[in-house]
């Protein structure tokens, strides 16, 4: 009699949790991820917030990563986590909750974050080699098991791709669904051709727009990351501080922060600089991914008609034909994106509560909402301006 071989048992992993990116070495975090990853979930992009302290001690984000081994040294997956201790710098709005705990006496916060702070960018959460379902799972369950070992109200999971948000939803978390607005490169060989895809009347008022730019004597230049100078992040430190001032913003972002990243991420940030003749007028800071441009700040130090759209829409989409990138993020919010041709994009976040009732009212709460979400998203694409409107684009 022949013996049958015994499959191989799939490994086992444990968990443990970490209180700085830092106690993980750069390249075995940078090794977990791939050219589709974003690099706002690079090890050094979250180091350097904790360093710079944009999270840490008095910022209400305290880091928590979960970290996924097989034994020793490996290092099989991470998530980036935090306990908050209020809702900014999320971008996926919960104040209704918070304040519907807080009528009925109880905490809502601390409450438990996989996010990437200040950054609703969809990316992977759960960062494992190899897209690994077992190892994806042991991070969910090691974020479970510290919201239920701790006094805290709930667990967010945000800007998921949809693979994560399949995952967390299978573990008993409930999906939601919101819309930013992107563009994509249909092969675009110029901004001429990507105008061409517009009715006449939106291709002639972006033309007009774009003109009195130029005609205000303002004048761009893109600056990667080596060719930049301290002060010319210094100069995009004060125009992201002065316009998100005169917004009523809060500036989350410290001046360390902007100084740092040019030596921590050399060759994924981009400052654009508008200038009218020696005079800093403008500036933007974009991350360039593998195939994907992302604009996450900008700031003016004057009043120039149309000035935020040429230097946050105009100018990297023709960036973006140029190297041939796929797609380009402005961030969130924004229906005045839309005419410029960015299209509605379907964001995903899971949320789990552990409080029975509110979990059932929260869950009722979403599946209302996304029928009206649902109904929002055809509406818009509807109102795009180009001459036939797309189909619905295949979420990645």
């Amino acid at each position: 009699m022949t013996s049958r071989t015994q499959p191989d048992k799939p490994p086992r992993f444990a968990a443990r949790t970490i209180r700085r990116t830092c106690d993980v070495p750069r390249d075995d975090w940078n090794a977990l991820l791939d050219g589709d990853d974003t690099p706002f979930v690079r090890h050094e992009f979250l180091e350097l917030l904790e360093d710079t302290l944009c999270v840490g001690p008095g910022t209400g984000w305290t880091p928590c990563h979960i970290v996924a081994s097989r034994g020793g040294d490996a290092v099989d997956g991470v998530s980036p986590l935090y306990l908050k201790e209020h809702s900014y710098g999320e971008y996926v709005f919960d104040w209704a909750w918070a304040n519907a705990y807080q009528q009925h006496g109880i905490d809502y916060y601390p409450k438990l974050v996989c996010a990437v702070p200040f950054t609703p960018v969809t990316s992977r959460k759960l960062l494992t080699a190899g897209r690994d379902r077992v190892v994806a799972h042991t991070l969910i369950a090691a974020i479970d098991a510290f919201a239920r070992g701790n006094p805290l109200s709930s667990i967010h999971a945000l800007f998921l791709t949809p693979k994560d948000a399949a995952r967390f939803e299978g573990a008993g978390y409930l999906v939601r669904h919101d819309n930013q607005f992107h563009w994509r490169n249909n092969d675009y060989a110029d901004f001429d051709d990507y105008l061409a895809r517009f009715t006449s009347k939106k291709r002639k008022n972006i033309r007009a727009e774009r003109r009195q730019v130029a005609a205000a004597g303002v004048r761009y230049r893109w600056l990667h990351g080596p060719e930049t100078s301290e002060a010319d992040w210094l100069a995009m430190y004060d125009l992201y501080v002065r316009t998100i001032s005169e917004h009523g913003g809060f500036p989350y972002l410290k001046r360390d922060f902007f100084l740092g990243l040019a030596s921590a991420m050399a060759d994924r940030v981009l400052l654009l600089q508008g200038r009218v003749e020696a005079d800093v007028v403008c500036g933007a800071l974009y991350f360039l991914g593998e195939r994907a441009l992302y604009g996450r700040y900008w700031g003016a130090n004057r009043f120039i008609p149309h000035l935020h759209f040429e230097t946050c829409y105009y100018q990297p989409i023709e960036y973006a034909i140029s190297r041939g990138l796929v797609s380009f993020e402005a961030g969130a919010q924004g229906l005045h994106k839309l005419s410029r041709g960015l299209e509605p994009t379907t964001t995903r976040s899971a949320h789990w509560l552990k409080h029975p009732a509110f979990y059932d009212a929260v869950d009722r709460f979403l599946t209302a909402e996304r029928g009206e979400q649902e109904r929002y998203t055809r509406l818009l694409r509807e109102s795009l301006p180009f001459r036939q409107s797309d189909p619905d684009p295949q979420d990645k």
